[in-house]
């Protein structure tokens, strides 16, 4: 097995590339998704998982501070 899959680890360690943020990022959806239940519609949804992963722009459009 490891024979049939040696190209591909070996690629792992020459360009050092992970999953571990893509994987945390899922991690953080799924336990907003876990306690959204009662969010009936997808902006609202949205607008969750925006606010809780920290890239919602709280400030209204058009203040400069």
């Amino acid at each position: 097995m490891i024979r049939d899959r040696l190209g591909n680890i070996l690629t792992g360690f020459q360009y050092r590339i992970s999953y571990a943020p893509a994987e945390g990022f899922n991690s953080r959806i799924q336990s907003v998704k876990a306690a959204a239940r009662g969010i009936r519609n997808f902006a609202n949804y949205r607008t969750r998982i925006l606010f809780f992963c920290g890239k919602l722009e709280l400030r209204p459009k058009g203040e400069s501070h």
